[in-house]
C-alpha cells in the first residue's frame, strides 16, 4: 500500500509540525508532500528526515519568508500535487493541504487543525490585525478569502473522514463543511516534562508574541497587581505593546525569547501558567500540566477540554469568560484563594491524556478501520464474505479508537 502525508507547508516546527511528526512515525514509509518547504536540518531531524514534494510555489521570489502573500495561489498549487498513484492520503490541514485531489478507490483521511481561520469565523478579526479593514487593500482581501471560502467548502467533498484536533474545532468542521468529524487530540510530549511539586512565588506565561496570544493584556493585568511577579518568554510582532505595558510594572519580568530548557525551568517551578488566548487545542496549558503547574486560562476554544475547572472534582486550573484585565485580574485572586485543591499529581494526571503515544494509537486504529472498511465496500458482491447480520461502520469515537474520557 501506497501513503502520501500532506501538509499545508514546511516552514517552521510549531504544533502542527509535531502533529506531522508523529503521522511519520505511525507510517514511516510514506511520502510527504507541501505547498513549499523550506525546514532547518534541525527541524528536519523532527520529521525523520523527510524532504516534501513541494508545488510551484516553492520556486516563486521571497517564498521562504513571504509565503503568505502567496495565498491566493495556493488552492491550485496544492491541486496540482499528483497523488494519483497513493492507496491511502492523510492530511493534515490548517489550511489548504486538505484539498488535494483524488479519486474514489482512494481514501482520504483529514487531520483538521481548524477550518481556515481567517477565512471562516475570525475573518473580520485577522481584517482588523492586518489594517484591512478598510480602502482598496481591504477589498481586495475580502474578495481573496471569499474565495477561500468557496474552494475550502468545495473541497470537503474529496475528504473521506475528517478528524478534528478538540471538540472546539469539530464544532468549526460542523460549520463549515456540514460535515461529522471525530475528534482525536494532538501529542503532546508530556515525556518531556518531569513532574515538580514544589513551587515558586511567581507566575509565568509563554507565547509568540502576536494579537490573539493577547501577552500584553496579561502584563496590564500583573501590571496592576504589583504584589504579584509574573515572568514572561517570547518575542515576536507584539513586543514593543509588551515592553510598553510593562515599563511601569518592576514585578513583571521580560525576558524574550528563550531556549526551550529555561522555557521548562520556569514552567516547572511557577506557581501557576497564565494563558489569555483563544487557540485550537493549546499545546502549551497541557505542557504546563505535565510539570504539575496549574493553569489560569480563557475559558474558549480547546483549553476547556483541556484543563480542569474548579467545578471538576480533580481540578488543574482556573479559567476565566472574559478577554480583559478585570476578568484575569479576578481570575488569579480565585486561584490563590482556591490553589489549595489543585495538586501537582491531578495536573500531571490530566496531562497524560494527550500523550504521543495516545494519539498514534488512536490515529492508526482509526485508520486502520477506515481501511479495512473501504476495502470490504469495494469487494464486488459474489465475493464479500457472508454475514448473518449487516455490519455497520459507526461514526461514534468509541468503536474506532480508544474512549477518551471527557474533562
Amino acid at each position: 500500500m501506497k501513503i502520501a502525508i500532506v501538509h499545508d507547508w514546511l516552514v517552521t516546527y510549531a504544533g502542527a509540525e509535531r502533529v506531522l511528526a508523529s503521522l511519520i512515525k505511525i507510517w514511516p514509509e510514506a511520502d510527504l508532500f507541501s505547498v513549499i518547504d523550506f525546514l532547518s536540518d534541525q527541524d528536519r531531524a523532527q520529521l525523520g528526515g523527510k524532504v516534501a514534494k513541494t508545488t510551484f510555489i516553492q520556486r516563486l521570489p521571497k517564498a521562504k519568508t513571504k509565503y503568505q502573500r502567496y495565498l491566493p495561489l495556493m488552492p491550485m498549487a496544492i491541486e496540482q500535487l499528483d497523488l494519483s498513484g497513493y492507496d491511502l492520503i492523510i492530511s493534515s490541514s490548517h489550511a489548504v493541504a486538505k484539498g488535494v485531489l483524488c479519486g474514489p478507490d482512494q481514501l482520504h483521511v483529514s487531520y483538521v487543525h481548524s477550518p481556515i481561520r481567517y477565512a471562516w469565523d475570525l475573518q473580520h478579526q485577522y481584517l482588523k490585525e492586518a489594517n484591512l479593514s478598510t480602502g482598496l487593500k481591504g477589498k481586495v482581501a475580502r474578495m481573496i478569502l471569499h474565495y477561500m471560502r468557496m474552494w475550502d467548502q468545495r473541497t470537503a467533498a474529496g475528504v473521506d473522514d475528517f478528524i478534528a484536533n478538540s471538540h472546539f474545532i469539530g464544532a468549526r468542521i460542523t460549520k463549515a463543511y456540514r460535515r461529522e468529524s471525530t475528534v482525536i487530540y494532538p501529542p503532546v510530549d508530556t515525556r518531556g516534562f518531569a513532574l515538580q511539586e514544589e513551587k515558586q512565588d511567581y507566575y509565568f506565561t509563554a507565547s509568540r508574541m502576536v494579537p490573539y496570544k493577547r501577552m500584553p493584556m496579561i502584563i496590564e493585568a500583573f501590571a496592576a497587581m504589583p504584589g504579584k511577579r509574573l515572568v514572561v518568554i517570547g518575542d515576536g510582532p507584539e513586543m514593543e505593546k509588551a515592553k510598553a505595558a510593562a515599563v511601569n510594572a518592576p514585578n513583571v519580568t521580560l525576558l524574550g525569547y528563550q531556549p526551550f530548557a529555561v522555557l521548562q525551568e520556569h514552567m516547572s517551578n511557577a506557581k501557576a501558567f497564565v494563558f489569555a488566548a483563544e487557540e485550537d487545542f493549546g499545546i502549551s496549558p497541557v505542557e504546563a500540566q505535565a510539570c504539575g503547574t496549574p493553569v489560569i486560562a480563557f475559558a474558549k476554544g480547546g483549553v476547556v477540554e483541556t484543563v480542569c475547572g474548579l467545578d471538576h472534582p480533580q481540578p488543574t486550573g482556573v479559567l476565566y469568560p472574559e478577554q480583559s484585565v478585570a476578568s484575569l485580574m479576578a481570575a488569579i485572586e480565585t486561584f490563590e484563594i482556591n490553589g489549595s485543591r489543585i495538586t501537582a499529581q491531578a495536573c500531571r494526571t490530566n496531562a497524560e491524556r494527550f500523550s504521543e503515544a495516545r494519539f498514534e494509537l488512536e490515529m492508526r486504529q482509526f485508520v486502520e478501520t477506515r481501511l479495512s472498511a473501504a476495502r470490504q465496500s469495494r469487494q464486488p458482491a459474489h465475493i464479500r464474505p457472508v454475514q448473518t447480520a449487516p455490519t455497520l461502520v459507526s461514526n461514534d469515537l468509541s468503536a474506532r479508537v480508544v474512549p477518551i474520557k471527557s474533562v
